[in-house]
């Protein structure tokens, strides 16, 4: 006699939730859930996940996985969500893409919208700002981050060494004779951990030059989440308005390296505006190489980060945790976490060149 496995009814999750049937019916389809608390809707959706209700709203949409990055306007996250969509089209997964433009409140309302039970999985163009939040969703459903190297953060990632992309650089503009360097970045601080790593790196190689006569500078400016979703251009306009400052104030600089390309072209327009040349007398280095770096008036020296490739590879990953994503392969992945490294390269352009040692006037 075959088994038939037993269907899950509205009947079924009412007697765990202990609510109505008329109630599971309102919440699991998304009406009138402002007459429930958020604990009532947060346990529905965790009985229906676990009993594994399916329900003909969730067959139409087959299977949503949400896409959450900061914006759209820096190419880097935009190829990043092209290669997630390319994945996903090819695993039959739909998609909804979410911006937060760094802000933790619409980190943290992403987590909360992620327990529908419509949502098969979630994935994260960014390292998350609140970490402990992602860790607690990934216990109920699968969650992958594309950033950063970070062995602590407790759930799947594909990700670069940006510790190590930034020796890259260091070490370069040393290799080029350059002794004073300036590092150009938006907001420095624990929740952008790429950025720091990056500064990080580049301080590693200086220092383990042991040459006394190389400095490493900083110039940086906290940017809002307001200022973030208003201003369209704010990563080339920090970029230049601090290399500006660095003109001024640090006239011993002779390399400026951007925490990423778009503030790169930032530095690279006030340079030229402050009617300077480069490379003859700056060299100027980012980090992703995004599609425009390598344009014949650009000609960025940058660091490769196979960006396309990682937003693939994150997709596939959670799709394979979907495909598998039941209580018996729970309980055999529980605290197991899976990592993805992509390798960095330095690529070199235009941008960056040797500087001779300066000479006194006369000799």
């Amino acid at each position: 006699m075959t088994d038939m496995k037993k269907r899950i009814t509205l009947d079924d999750i009412a007697k765990e939730a202990h609510v109505s049937t008329a109630s599971i019916s309102m919440i699991l389809n998304g009406k009138h859930l402002n007459r429930f608390s958020p604990e009532t809707i947060e346990s529905v959706y965790a009985i229906s996940r676990r009993l594994g209700y399916e329900n003909k709203r969730a067959k139409w949409t087959n299977n949503i996985l949400l896409l959450v990055c900061p914006s759209v306007i820096n190419p880097y996250f935009a190829t990043i969500i092209q290669g997630m969509e390319q994945e996903a089209q090819a695993c039959g997964l739909q998609t909804i893409l979410i911006t937060t433009y760094w802000n933790t409140e619409r980190e943290r309302w992403v987590c909360e919208f992620a327990k529908d039970p419509l949502v098969a999985g979630v994935v994260f163009a960014m390292i998350p700002q609140q970490p402990q939040l992602v860790q607690k969703l990934h216990e109920t459903i699968p969650v992958v981050a594309v950033g950063d190297k970070q062995n602590e953060l407790g759930i799947d990632t594909v990700d670069v060494n940006n510790f190590k992309a930034g020796m890259l650089v260091g070490e370069h503009l040393l290799e080029m004779g350059h002794t004073h360097i300036a590092y150009i970045t938006t907001s420095l601080n624990s929740e952008h951990s790429a950025r720091v790593r990056r500064y990080e790196g580049i301080k590693a190689a200086l220092k383990q030059s042991h040459r006394h006569d190389v400095k490493l500078h900083l110039f940086t400016e906290e940017i809002s989440a307001e200022t973030e979703l208003h201003t369209v251009d704010i990563e080339h306009r920090t970029g230049y308005k601090l290399a500006l400052r660095c003109l001024a104030e640090k006239p011993q600089v002779t390399a400026l390296v951007a925490i990423n390309d778009m503030v790169a072209y930032g530095i690279i327009d006030a340079i030229k505006d402050s009617g300077h040349q480069i490379p003859e007398q700056y060299s100027v280095c980012g980090f992703d190489n995004i599609y425009p770096s390598n344009f014949t008036g650009v000609g960025l020296t940058t660091v490769e980060h196979s960006i396309i490739q990682r937003g693939k590879s994150a997709v596939r990953l959670i799709y394979n945790k979907i495909s598998r994503h039941d209580a018996a392969s729970r309980d055999h992945d529980a605290g197991a976490v899976t990592r993805v490294e992509y390798q960095s390269r330095l690529v070199v352009r235009r941008s960056t060149m040797y500087r001779l040692p300066h000479k006194p006037e006369g000799v």
